[in-house]
């Protein structure tokens, strides 16, 4: 297959206008979050948790695969399983609401195959490198085989093929399809904090979890990977810890 879906600017008929936005009132939404410990009584209405979660689902990811899932749990006895699962902390047995994120390193399967017959039902004509993508280089960049068996082979090709063009590197193993998939899954949990902040409630993306059991009671199985549990309710007062810290810009932020 050639570069052109890496280095050409396909021939379509399709595009799109900003909507308006306020910057301001993003600035806010982004100052507004904060990681909240301690939650009051207060219900969040289910139309919000509806819409923060179709927002997730707008988030970018990788080639469009999708390589996410959404758990939110409501059922009383899995929540309170749940809840122990994350040691009890505040910010889990306080809260109103947990969703459980999940890195599916398998979904590029099922889902290459969905944006085919997408490309099938649409009126307009798909240039054929981008369905060249997904019939030919999507199978051969994310198998592994089983038991990551391929590995080595792609370390090797690579190695060697990189030596006369830029060429990708990742992912070639299975660790490289966790690092893969978890990368589009927090870009969509980003869209779900930001999206209860914007509705006036809070969350808490929590890392502090026995995966295992996560996974036991979402009944998941070895290619689903927890990313992360998010809370949300609304913030009791002594819900924020103590005030935001960030280390000097420029000692992250480079200019080159």
């Amino acid at each position: 297959m050639s570069d052109n879906i890496f280095s050409k600017i396909p021939e379509i008929n399709h595009s799109e206008v900003m909507k308006d936005v306020d910057d301001q009132m993003f600035d806010n939404i982004v100052h507004n979050r904060r990681s909240v410990r301690a939650y009051t009584d207060e219900k969040v209405p289910s139309f919000v948790v509806e819409k923060v979660l179709d927002w997730a689902l707008l988030a970018p990811n990788s080639s469009n695969l999708q390589c996410w899932e959404f758990y939110w749990v409501k059922h009383p006895v899995k929540k309170a399983r749940l809840i122990e699962a994350l040691f009890h902390q505040p910010a889990a047995k306080t809260a109103q609401e947990l969703i459980v994120a999940v890195a599916k390193l398998d979904n590029w399967k099922n889902h290459s195959k969905q944006m085919l017959e997408n490309f099938d039902a649409q009126t307009e004509k798909v240039p054929t490198s981008v369905r060249d993508y997904y019939q030919k280089l999507v199978p051969v960049v994310y198998n592994q085989g089983p038991f990551g068996i391929f590995g080595p082979f792609k370390r090797i090709f690579m190695a060697i093929a990189g030596l006369f063009r830029p060429i990708p590197r990742e992912p070639k193993s299975i660790a490289d399809m966790r690092v893969w998939a978890h990368k589009s899954t927090a870009l969509a949990c980003q869209n779900i904090m930001m999206g209860f902040s914007a509705y006036g409630y809070d969350s808490c993306p929590m890392e502090g979890y026995d995966s295992s059991r996560v996974k036991q009671i979402l009944e998941l199985g070895s290619e689903s990977e927890i990313c992360m549990v998010i809370s949300a309710g609304k913030r009791a007062k002594n819900g924020v810890y103590g005030p935001r810290i960030r280390f000097p810009k420029n000692q992250f932020v480079k200019i080159l």
